[in-house]
């Protein structure tokens, strides 16, 4: 399947792609299904449920931002995390693009 980018398209495209393949930094897999993180909530007894997802989740971006974001370059979100916010009311994209890193979604 071939996409017809226009110029500034393939500019924003391979920036996006410089940052996310910066030596020594990498992606974190952060898309655990609901059924995924059911598996690890059930071996800590935490009960799966959105908002437990949500905290967990924010646990993981919130941590200090020069620790993480010297090594993460991008986030994998599971679908529902696009929706997610802190408990403060940011938007978890939006944190993330705060700390220079890049959130994306598989499809």
């Amino acid at each position: 399947m071939a996409f017809n980018l226009s110029k500034d398209q393939e500019k924003e495209l391979a920036q996006i792609a410089n940052a996310i393949a910066t030596p020594g930094k990498g992606i974190l897999a952060a898309d655990e299904s609901s059924g995924t993180i059911a598996n690890r909530f059930s071996k800590i007894n935490v009960e799966n449920n959105e908002e437990n997802r949500r905290s967990y989740r924010e646990l993981l971006f919130k941590t200090d931002k020069t620790s993480i974001a010297e090594y993460i370059s991008g986030v994998i979100l599971f679908h529902e995390t696009l929706y997610h916010k802190t408990a403060d009311g940011v938007p978890f994209t939006t944190l993330l693009k705060r700390n220079g890193i890049i959130p994306g979604i598989k499809v």
